[in-house]
């Protein structure tokens, strides 16, 4: 293939009948709707890094820096619902799950290719309604993207609006896991069975599983939300009979399993990339399949370990912590079959694998501070302080974040027929590491100290943490810009991609890059282990 020839973004194969704008706005093909997604996700990704960078700036110093109070306390809860509900949940599902999960299941398309787009325009929507609720009587919420009550009943701001939005995304979700698992079911090819599904679909199976039975529960709950501030029938209001910890019960049975929700499908991107580069089988490929439904599972019961403060008896506080400390397990499992599949390993350090190493220290950091807060002394102690800000972060973004980064550099030959530069990439990735790193790692002493989240103003003694942690901030962002211009250079440089540049053993890594319409011209040759470089050694040339 020469460069002439090398399809672009926009020249990808359509659908019979359909041309220009028209044959992506109405296209079926699971590929092209990942692309949308990507787009789209990148788009929301960029608006929220750069309100969390002013936040940051905002806190640089004590007193006023750069907005007033009222802006502070919208542009967090902005951040947060941008973050949660428009990247870091549909982010890998929405994007690799659509490209990728048919063809790693050696078929065509998911179950419901009409279904797969409406989840695309509700993801639209609910993205287009967070921003008009921004200029709407009253703005954004000032309230976090928690919508805690009695203040998000109270508040003048435009809450219903923001609330409906993450109604409307929380359907998209939904839909899509019940996508992903009638595509799983019945789409797979014929000789694949349970025990040869790659584990990055498995993930994706595991993820669905909880988007389909959690997301009700937020769904009614924000419709709750909705009702008190219109009808205001009392459901949270202790004076009519209602309770406002209710609504943390409710918001948390969702919001926690929400979690594996959002890193789930990041472990098995990282379950994907650490054999290709080790060339060797991961390690406990029944131990990490296992160990993702028991995430999801164990993962859905420890929602009151965000409420120790809110006057739980002790035996619910000893239950609850107990089933925190069990979840870690299957957690755990994860960690040491990826690095048991590195142990004498013949390791090729590339830009996908530097990502997915980055993951796994930042992810295990978050993992551990998330023991701290399981157990109730220490959890009370740090309770809303910023060490919590700094062990969410480390779980999501070091978590899903950096997962997000490596599934990009992973997949993106793939998905685009082109390469990019490996020496921006790894320059791009010890920028965020590093930013990453002295952002949020004085956080946790902070927090240790006293202070607050949420806070728009700090005592003298937090001002050397907080100035320290927009520095990190500042270089984060600056390794994150470095990487996706690095990637998107890729389209003016064009060099070519091989159909398998990494010598993955999977299914996506047989057919042309970027895969055709149809994904397969014939049957794919399902391998009785999907993780077997036998045949991928046996061709490699000999040094």
């Amino acid at each position: 293939m020469t460069m002439a020839t090398i399809p672009s973004f926009f020249e990808t194969p359509a659908p019979a009948g359909l041309t220009g704008i028209r044959a992506w706005l109405l296209t079926h093909d699971h590929k092209r709707l990942g692309l949308m997604y990507l787009w789209a996700v990148l788009f929301w990704f960029a608006v929220a890094m750069i309100i969390g960078l002013l936040i940051r700036i905002e806190l640089m110093t004590m007193g006023r820096t750069i907005m007033s109070a009222g802006v502070y306390n919208s542009a967090f809860t902005l951040h947060g619902v941008i973050m949660i509900f428009l990247f870091v949940i549909p982010g890998i599902p929405a994007i690799f799950g659509n490209f990728f999960l048919p063809i790693q299941l050696g078929t065509d398309d998911v179950f419901f290719p009409r279904l797969n787009l409406f989840s695309w325009y509700l993801y639209i929507l609910g993205g287009v309604l967070a921003i008009v609720s921004l200029f709407t009587a009253g703005g954004f919420p000032d309230t976090g993207w928690t919508f805690y009550v009695p203040f998000s009943i109270g508040t003048k701001h435009n809450v219903p609006l923001t609330v409906f939005a993450a109604f409307v995304l929380g359907m998209s979700s939904m839909l899509t896991g019940l996508n992903f698992i009638t595509t799983v079911h019945r789409k797979r090819a014929p000789d694949m069975g349970w025990m040869q599904i790659p584990l990055f679909t498995w993930s994706l199976y595991a993820t669905a599983w909880v988007q389909l039975l959690a997301t009700p529960v937020i769904s009614i709950t924000l419709l709750l939300v909705i009702a008190e501030r219109l009808l205001n029938i009392g459901l949270f209001d202790p004076a009519r009979g209602g309770d406002p910890i209710l609504y943390q019960h409710l918001f948390w049975m969702y919001s926690h399993p929400a979690v594996y929700v959002m890193i789930l499908p990041g472990m098995g991107v990282v379950s994907e990339i650490i054999p290709t580069f080790s060339r060797k089988a991961i390690f406990g490929y029944k131990a990490i399949v296992f160990s993702s439904m028991g995430i999801a599972i164990a993962g859905s019961l420890v929602w009151a370990h965000h409420m120790y403060t809110s006057g739980m008896s002790d035996t619910a506080i000893f239950v609850f912590s107990l089933l925190t400390f069990l979840v870690a397990i299957p957690t755990a499992v994860k960690v040491f079959s990826w690095v048991s599949t590195l142990y004498k390993a013949s390791i090729d350090m590339s830009p996908p694998l530097l990502y997915a190493l980055v993951f796994i220290y930042l992810f295990s950091v978050g993992g551990l501070t998330g023991l701290v807060l399981g157990a109730a002394g220490t959890n009370i102690h740090v309770h809303d302080t910023h060490f919590v800000v700094a062990h969410f972060h480390f779980t999501m973004f070091g978590g899903t974040g950096f997962a997000f980064f490596a599934a990009l550099h992973y997949w993106w030959p793939k998905m685009f027929g082109l390469m990019y530069n490996f020496r921006r990439a790894y320059i791009a990735a010890t920028l965020a590491t590093v930013g990453f790193l002295f952002h949020y790692v004085p956080m946790f002493v902070l927090g240790l100290m006293g202070m607050p989240r949420r806070y728009y103003d700090y005592l003298p003694q937090f001002a050397h943490g907080n100035g320290l942690a927009a520095v990190g901030a500042i270089l984060l962002v600056a390794g994150i810009v470095l990487m996706f211009v690095n990637l998107l250079l890729s389209f003016r440089s064009r060099v070519p991609a091989p159909a398998n540049p990494w010598g993955g053993c999977t299914l996506e890594w047989t057919v042309p890059s970027p895969p055709p319409l149809h994904n397969f011209p014939l049957q794919p040759s399902i391998q009785e282990y999907p993780y077997d470089f036998t045949e991928i050694l046996r061709k490699a040339p000999r040094s």
